[in-house]
């Protein structure tokens, strides 16, 4: 009798273990990243200066948790002893100047800046009118010039003054500069910011003040300019004692006046009524 036939049975092997292999350390994308954010702390600790001041966190002068944050009138109690005022353009559309004698808070306004002309090409649609009536309220008056880089420093000049008539009693004209050029060099910027002032000092026979950010201030204009009145703002800190390089601190552009419809800018003059007809025409 045959042996009954054996049926072969193909065995699968067991499947292998996957051992998962760690990354080699300078082979994976983990030392790029670590290389990169190393590269990020030491710039921005290199440039901390100059960041410090952009995001209004220069820490010799700057209390931390009271910027921003600090109502208008906090701000105005703080400075009670000294001077207070506004500044005004063409936004500001109708103002009731009979209304217009205090901050919001009872803090009395004693002076206004009024835009006069911008670029090299057009006035100020509200200057004359709004120059007229804050005469009439008996307010110190002063007039700036928003000056645009790329356009011809002479001509924005000539454009200020035949916009503007200024005596006994009035601030120095003002230049207004925010903006960075387009089409030129900061050197050649400053050359005609210098332009500008020495053209409108030899018509009105006093040496303008100049307005800006204090991070434009500091990079740009403190060292060529330091001889010129400085009007600086800064909305994000709150500063005890105003540097006593500063005529004047725009502190806000958020304020409240009654008789002005809309959010309004409030400075203080770095001393009193006293002090500040040291700055004025005489």
């Amino acid at each position: 009798m045959a042996s009954p036939k054996r049926k072969t049975v193909t065995r699968k092997a067991p499947p292998k273990k996957r051992v998962e292999r760690q990354p080699s350390f300078f082979s994976s994308s983990l030392f790029f990243k670590i290389i990169v954010g190393f590269g990020f702390l030491v710039f921005f600790y290199s440039q901390r200066n100059v960041l410090s001041r952009y995001l209004g966190f220069t820490t010799d002068k700057i209390v931390f948790s009271e910027a921003r944050a600090m109502p208008v009138d906090k701000v105005l109690d703080a400075h009670i002893e000294k001077s207070f005022g506004i500044d005004i353009s063409e936004y500001q559309h109708q103002i009731h100047w009979d209304q217009v004698k205090e901050i919001e808070g009872g803090y009395p306004i004693e002076f206004v800046f009024i835009r006069a002309s911008v670029g090299n090409d057009r006035p100020d649609y509200k200057f004359k009118k709004y120059w007229k009536k804050a005469k009439e309220k008996g307010l110190v008056c002063g007039a700036y010039h928003y000056y645009r880089p790329n356009e011809n420093s002479l001509e924005q000049a000539e454009n200020f003054i035949e916009q503007v008539t200024l005596v006994q009693g009035d601030f120095p004209p003002v230049l207004d500069i925010e903006k960075l050029p387009k089409t030129q060099s900061i050197e050649r910027l400053k050359v005609g910011l210098r332009r500008w002032l020495e053209r409108v000092e030899q018509h009105y026979g006093v040496k303008p003040i100049i307005y800006s950010s204090e991070s434009y201030y500091e990079d740009f204009l403190k060292e060529d300019f330091e001889n010129y009145p400085f009007w600086i703002a800064n909305y994000t800190a709150f500063y005890q004692n105003i540097d006593s390089e500063w005529s004047l601190w725009q502190f806000t552009e958020t304020g409240k006046v009654p008789g002005i419809k809309g959010p309004v800018d409030i400075n203080i003059y770095n001393g009193n009524s006293v002090s500040m007809k040291e700055l004025l025409i005489r």
